[in-house]
C-alpha cells in the first residue's frame, strides 16, 4: 500500500512515517498544498492522509479538487479540529473518513487499512443503473436488495454488464457461460434469460432481447 501523508508538523509527519512504514507501507510526506498536488500528479496512492490546517490553505480544498477530477482515491482527514462542523465540512467536502488528533495509532491504522480495502472492492464493482455486482464476493444487488440467482444467472447477467451496453450474441452467451458447443438457436439461453428477468421484477426492462442479434444490459429504459 502506498500511503500519501499530508502533514505539515515536521514530529507527527515522521511518527506517521515510522508507524505506516513498520506496516509494511509505501510512505511519501508532503508538508504543503502545492507539493502534495506535485506527487499526487506524478504518483499514484492507494489513500491520503490529510491534515486541515497547511501553511498554503486547507485541506479540504484538496479533497475537493480530487473529487471534482473524479479522483476516488481515499481520503482520511487527519486534524485538531474536532466540533461536529468541522467533521460534517470535511466529510462533505469529499473526505472518507474523519479523525480528531491526538489519536490512537492501532485504530488509525485500522482506519486507513479499511478505507483502502473498501476501495479496492468497489474498484472491481460493477455498477449499471440500479444494478451492483461485485465479481470478488459474486453478490448482485439492485436498489441496495440483494439477489439470489444461480451459477449460470450470475454469468449471463456479469457477462451483459461487462460490455454493457453492447450487444452480445446468442453464440458468444453460450460459448462463455455454458462452455459448450450449443445451437445458437437453443432454448436453454432464453431460459435462463427468463428466470434472470423474474428476478429483476420491475427491472426485467434492464435485459434487453435484440432480434436476430442477442442481448444487451440498459442502465435506463431511454439507453
Amino acid at each position: 500500500m502506498r500511503v500519501l501523508v499530508v502533514e505539515d508538523d515536521p514530529g507527527l509527519a515522521d511518527f506517521l512515517r515510522r508507524v505506516l512504514q513498520e506496516e509494511g507501507h509505501g510512505v511519501v510526506v508532503c508538508a504543503s498544498l502545492a507539493s502534495s498536488r506535485t506527487r499526487m500528479r506524478d504518483e499514484a496512492f492507494d489513500i491520503v492522509v490529510l491534515d486541515w490546517m497547511l501553511p498554503d490553505g486547507d485541506g479540504i480544498a484538496l479533497c475537493g479538487e480530487m473529487r471534482a477530477a473524479q479522483d476516488a482515491t481515499p481520503v482520511l482527514m487527519l486534524t485538531a479540529r474536532a466540533e461536529v462542523a468541522d467533521r460534517v465540512q470535511g466529510l462533505r467536502s469529499g473526505a472518507d473518513d474523519y479523525v480528531v488528533k491526538p489519536f490512537e495509532v492501532d485504530e488509525l491504522l485500522a482506519r486507513i487499512d479499511a478505507l483502502v480495502r473498501r476501495s479496492r472492492m468497489l474498484s472491481h464493482a460493477i455498477s449499471v443503473g440500479a444494478l451492483w455486482i461485485d465479481p470478488l464476493t459474486r453478490s448482485v444487488s439492485l436498489r441496495g436488495r440483494g439477489l439470489e440467482l444461480t451459477s449460470k444467472e450470475y454469468g449471463l447477467l456479469l457477462r451483459l454488464a461487462a460490455v454493457q451496453p453492447e450487444v452480445v450474441d446468442r453464440a458468444t452467451l453460450l460459448a462463455d457461460i455454458w462452455q459448450l458447443k450449443f445451437d445458437p438457436q437453443s432454448g436453454v439461453l432464453d431460459v435462463h434469460v427468463s428466470r434472470l428477468r423474474d428476478k429483476l421484477g420491475d427491472c426485467a426492462w434492464m435485459i434487453e432481447t435484440v432480434r436476430g442479434a442477442g442481448y444487451r444490459l440498459r442502465g435506463s429504459r431511454e439507453s
